[in-house]
């Protein structure tokens, strides 16, 4: 029997309500968390990319690393989630650090309450595939992009995710005893409940699909959205330095061989790419 949309939603949240993800390590400090994001090229990317002025939203920011991480300057940062107990860590960690420019709010994608236009960056990853129609909650979040402002889709690729399926299927067989080539789960091994979430939200998720780049470019067609680029790049040999920079082509044959490549690049851990818009 199909479940109804808003019984999958809740689904969801009481998942989440479990294992918060992705959780914080103990002694976590302002300084190690942007450590440890800039360690990370795409995050690095991304902050470089946001005006120092920007108002930012993440849609579905979990325990609000990313927030935290591009609260600086004098931009003002929302962060979204479906689940209380993810953002009273997230809320818990902003007044640990001391900052006062993100603010965390309880809010369901589908009905997220917040102004239509109102935002000059919407960054949302790893989220709309774990909802009943990513389709559709996009064009929902699309909306809430100022015209001219950009948005910031991660998602998980259908190619670039076989690696974990693959490690998925073999976790199943064995009951979650063996998990063979997951490097997050490794670093993680002396944080148990850090790497229980990890083991939740990758393994073990009620609801998850898989994207193509060309199915999301087809999204941002159907919303007013202009395709800027994808990170990694889906120009194969491109060394990209500006993550909102118009990529130089978009031939769909070249798309699909860099996501081939992205097999290699990405499938260590879970596969998600990300794709930039510009709102018309």
């Amino acid at each position: 029997m199909r479940i109804a949309s808003d019984a999958r939603v809740d689904i969801v949240r009481r998942f989440y309500e479990h294992a918060p993800f992705p959780g914080y390590p103990k002694n976590d400090s302002l300084s190690s968390l942007r450590a440890r994001a800039e360690r990370n090229k795409f995050a690095r990317l991304l902050d470089q990319a946001i005006p120092g002025d920007a108002r930012i939203l993440e849609i579905g920011c979990g325990t609000g690393q990313m927030s935290l991480y591009l609260a600086r300057a004098d931009r003002l940062v929302v962060g979204a989630d479906l689940t209380r107990t993810s953002l009273e860590l997230a809320v818990a960690a902003a007044d640990r650090f001391k900052l006062d420019r993100v603010l965390f709010v309880e809010t369901d994608l589908h009905r997220p309450g917040l102004r239509p236009g109102s935002f000059d960056v919407v960054y949302s990853s790893g989220v709309l595939h774990h909802t009943p129609n990513p389709r559709a909650a996009f064009a929902g979040i699309a909306q809430l992009v100022r015209p001219g402002g950009m948005i910031v889709l991660g998602l998980y690729n259908a190619i670039a995710r076989i690696p974990l399926r693959l490690r998925r299927l073999m976790a199943r067989m064995s009951r979650y005893q063996l998990i063979p080539f997951d490097p997050v789960l490794r670093s993680r091994k002396n944080e148990p409940s850090r790497r229980e979430a990890w083991l939740r939200d990758q393994y073990q998720h009620p609801e998850e699909h898989r994207h193509t780049l060309r199915e999301v470019q087809k999204w941002f067609l159907e919303n007013d959205i202009e395709f800027v680029r994808a990170y990694p790049s889906a120009l194969i040999g491109e060394d990209m330095d500006d993550l909102f920079a118009l990529a130089s082509d978009n031939w769909r044959l070249e798309g699909w061989l860099a996501q081939l490549g992205w097999i290699r690049k990405l499938g260590h851990e879970g596969g998600l790419f990300v794709t930039v818009g510009q709102r018309k």
